[in-house]
């Protein structure tokens, strides 16, 4: 009896002596992360603090990742400040232990170890958003850019490793993010109502952002309306205090902003707000998520719903229709420079230019490997 007792604890025993270090793990595939291995050489005090890491999945960019070139002064700035750095590695350590078989088609919103309020303003540490894509396991993060998994399970005894083919993206505040989304007219109209800096001060909020063309289904009362008026219905499209991924949408009401009730449905996997169809869902942000919709919400119209059978939808305000002079509240904003997968299908006009440069201030991209290690050396523990 004693022998069989003590039998599992020695083949226990035998199988954590068989888990290497973190070192030793990413040791194993240097040919595949050389650059990350120099970073963590560079800096002893991060090293140490990667290997006490106990519990989490560690996506780690490879060579090809780390060492892809933009040619984009502010990104070198970015990437060689070791508050940057630090929130950079943070957010590619995902809370918990994730092997490439616990993904499916469903994505899992999985906080990191991200917590500096410099970068993130969401509850337990900004988020990555993970589903099989392709039959391959994806991480979304800013803008919806995504990294794929090139070699699985690389286990140490603090948990398992992914290499991953490109760096993740921090998230960015509203304005950057509807900017960089092609949501000019949502940020305009949010900037018009005076209400940009409440909404990045938030702690947790959820935003129904509708699109270009939700917006100039409207031109035609945009210019009668009054300031309140404006306030409430930007209201009527902002959840504060609490952040709804698309999997936390269920059929029922949520409390927006301005104290209105809007009332989410689920359609044969279809959300609705109101009557509004979201088109692209759980656009991250720095201390939240972006919902894209369709139309734009009417805070005097709750009862709206969605009609599944019809070619097109209801719109919340009856009265309108498209103006003459463009899309609404579009004046002034800075039109995106750069195509990311986010305003790729969020809709509306699309007047930008793709191009490989980089969305600042938050966006990681990618810098040449000294630039980098340079700034790693000053990184402090995470």
């Amino acid at each position: 009896m004693q022998y069989k007792q003590l039998l599992p604890l020695a083949l226990a025993s035998v199988a954590f002596a068989q888990t290497p270090s973190l070192n030793d793990a990413l040791g194993s595939q240097n040919s595949t992360l050389s650059s990350l291995n120099a970073i963590l050489e560079s800096n002893p005090q991060l090293a140490t603090s990667f290997n006490n890491l106990k519990n989490v999945t560690i996506l780690a960019p490879s060579n090809d990742a780390l060492n892809a070139l933009v040619k984009d002064n502010d990104t070198a700035t970015a990437l060689a400040n070791s508050g940057y750095l630090q929130a950079l590695l943070s957010y590619h350590v995902l809370n918990g232990t994730y092997h490439n078989t616990s993904f499916s088609n469903e994505s899992v919103f999985i906080h990191t170890t991200l917590t500096n309020s410099t970068y993130t303003n969401v509850t337990d540490g900004q988020v990555v958003e993970a589903r099989l894509n392709d039959n391959n396991v994806t991480f979304f993060s800013a803008l919806k850019q995504n990294a794929s998994i090139i070699t699985p399970n690389v286990n140490f005894t603090g948990g398992t490793i992914h290499i991953i083919d490109s760096l993740l993206s921090l998230p960015l505040n509203v304005t950057d993010t509807l900017s960089n989304s092609n949501l000019t007219a949502a940020e305009g109209a949010i900037n018009t109502a005076n209400l940009t800096d409440s909404i990045i001060d938030v702690h947790n909020v959820t935003i129904f952002a509708p699109n270009n063309d939700a917006f100039d289904a409207i031109g035609s009362i945009v210019s009668n309306l009054t300031s309140d008026q404006l306030i409430s219905i930007v209201g009527y499209h902002v959840i504060n205090g609490s952040i709804n991924y698309s999997t936390d949408l269920k059929n029922s009401t949520l409390t927006t902003a301005n104290g209105v009730n809007i009332t989410i449905t689920v359609e044969n996997g279809t959300i609705y707000a109101n009557s509004a169809k979201v088109t692209v869902p759980d656009i991250l942000l720095s201390n939240g998520v972006v919902h894209v919709i369709d139309q734009v919400l009417n805070p005097n119209n709750t009862s709206a719903a969605p009609d599944t059978t019809a070619t097109s939808a209801t719109p919340a305000f009856s009265d309108a229709s498209s103006g003459t002079a463009g899309v609404p509240f579009t004046s002034g904003v800075t039109t995106p420079t750069t195509t990311f997968p986010a305003a790729t299908s969020a809709g509306g006009p699309d007047s930008s230019s793709s191009s490989s440069g980089a969305a600042m201030p938050m966006r990681t991209g990618a810098v040449g490997a000294a630039a980098l290690f340079g700034g790693a050396a000053v990184i402090v523990n995470l």
